[in-house]
């Protein structure tokens, strides 16, 4: 199935030149022959943690079609190394490649949680749900030892702030108590991102991110502990993941989760070439009919950002999608939605601690 040059373990199977660097640089064939000779490594596979300490930590969302106003991410890139994720392309702001670095160079926020509180209890703040995840993974791997989401978690419950989550990372269970004491007051929606139910599909478009049984189990244990939960099945990509959709929601309607959403893959910026490669090597033999119904989908380009199309497609295919979604959510979700948080308790907890008077 692979190629003999793919690399396993790793999402993106090259770093690309950054676009905002002055000078580029290139992986050279003989560069790479000497190293073959040598037995050298060409490029170091270990993941590296860089600490930074940012001025603030609550980004507004401008974009009308993501389903946030509020983001929060104390990390920036994601050792998941999800093949198609959309944030690879932030990753060159800070001076990194949005291919292999992505996944190997982790930006750490370590004051995030200082960041957070000042902002709670500012005065000028109006309660509104604050987004965990909303462009890389607050589960992945590293907070495992850090335990920066947990800390973040414990904030918003001592302020009685609504928060959402979105991971593909089973390690939230670790933080059920803290959910569990959420929920109670309405202050928490966790969606759990599920692309496939097929374990070799997970392995090659997300390698290090947790199994499918382990997500699925995920579901389950949040919903019994009366933790709303949902499923995000994203991106729906043709050939590849398009054939599960019935299958998939009917399992997690199984698992108690109370919504589903979606989008349609795209590839825009770094993405495209990281994507194109990347398939080439893990897919040879599907690749050039994925990537010509992934064009279909947004006018004749991988690329597409105009809002309002960009996460749903359009065409054949898209409709078909939206068909099946809506289908399946009358089969197996009828009577479920996602909950509206609560954002009436933070003004009287602005201090830590419930006002008296």
């Amino acid at each position: 199935m692979f190629s003999d040059d793919f690399i396993k373990g790793r999402g993106a199977q090259l770093n690309i030149s950054n676009k905002f660097h002055e000078h580029i640089h290139e992986m050279r064939d003989d560069f790479l022959n000497y190293c073959a000779t040598e037995g050298d490594e060409s490029s170091e596979s270990r993941t590296t943690i860089i600490e930074t300490f940012p001025k603030s930590i609550v980004n507004k969302v401008t974009s009308p079609d993501v389903g946030m106003d509020f983001s929060l991410n104390p990390y920036q890139g994601c050792e998941h190394g999800c093949i198609y994720c959309y944030a690879r392309n932030s990753h060159e702001y800070w001076g990194y490649s949005a291919g292999l670095e992505f996944e190997q160079k982790i930006l750490v926020k370590r004051n995030a949680v200082e960041l957070l509180e000042k902002k709670l209890k500012s005065r000028s703040w109006k309660a509104w749900p604050i987004v965990l995840s909303g462009n890389t993974d607050c589960y992945q791997p590293i907070e495992k030892d850090l335990k920066i989401t947990r800390s973040l978690l414990q904030t918003f419950l001592k302020y009685r702030h609504p928060v959402g989550m979105i991971t593909k990372n089973a390690l939230i269970q670790r933080d059920i108590d803290i959910l569990k004491e959420l929920a109670q007051d309405n202050l928490i929606n966790v969606a759990i991102s599920i692309t496939s139910l097929q374990e070799e599909t997970r392995r090659i478009l997300e390698p290090r991110t947790a199994t499918i049984k382990k997500r699925l189990d995920t579901v389950e244990k949040l919903a019994q502990n009366n933790i709303p939960v949902s499923v995000m099945m994203a991106p729906i990509i043709p050939s590849i993941n398009s054939h599960e959709i019935m299958p998939l929601v009917k399992e997690i309607s199984s698992r108690g989760a109370n919504y589903v959403g979606y989008t349609i893959v795209r590839l825009n910026g770094a993405i495209g070439q990281i994507f194109s490669d990347w398939i080439r090597k893990a897919m040879p033999g599907r690749a050039d009919k994925v990537l010509h119904q992934i064009e279909n989908i947004h006018g004749g380009s991988l690329n597409d950002s105009r809002f309002g199309t960009r996460m749903k497609g359009e065409g054949e295919f898209a409709n078909q999608v939206k068909q099946q979604f809506k289908i399946a959510r009358k089969l197996y979700l009828k009577d479920c939605e996602k909950p509206i948080l609560n954002c009436k308790l933070h003004e009287d907890f602005k201090d830590g601690q419930m006002k008296l008077f």
